[in-house]
């Protein structure tokens, strides 16, 4: 009798491990329970997204407001569309700015609104007109070390 309720309590370790390690996964691989019933869709063009992915958060004020869907390369405009899934409760004015974003230093990348003032809101199907591309680490420190070297040859 003693061996078998040693069994129960081993077994439901294990399944409480798993559990565990499954919700953990989700939480890596950014696979939230996001997925409103009413959303609208709208879109951006970024010069350069760094390492946005799809799924990844579209936040205003620290809140998830929605959900990047969809990435594409764009052969007119030679610059990446990001196509976002946006909550229908939140409504952004149409001269709303977006960035791309890092949480952290070395966090994951979103796209962050900053409400403009406009008294039209976006609709489905409208497009972001002011964006702000990733910041890419390398860039800023190759930028960094020609201002140091231009600045040292002054002297």
């Amino acid at each position: 009798m003693q061996r078998t309720t040693m069994d129960l309590w081993v077994g439901l370790f294990v399944v409480m491990g798993i559990i565990a390690l499954m919700i953990l996964s989700l939480k890596v691989g950014n696979l939230n329970v996001y997925n409103p019933s009413q959303s609208y869709v709208i879109t951006g063009n970024f010069e350069n997204i760094g390492g946005l992915k799809i799924r990844a958060p579209v936040k205003s004020a620290g809140v998830v407001v929605g959900r990047v869907t969809n990435i594409q390369f764009s052969t007119e405009t030679y610059d990446a569309v990001v196509t976002m899934s946006m909550d229908a409760r939140f409504q952004f004015p149409k001269d709303t700015f977006a960035s791309i974003l890092t949480s952290g230093l070395l966090g994951e990348q979103y796209i962050g609104l900053a409400a403009g003032g406009d008294e039209a809101m976006l609709k489905a199907g409208d497009k972001i007109m002011k964006t702000n591309s990733a910041m890419v680490l390398e860039e800023l420190i190759g930028r960094f070390l020609f201002n140091k070297a231009a600045e040292d040859d002054s002297f």
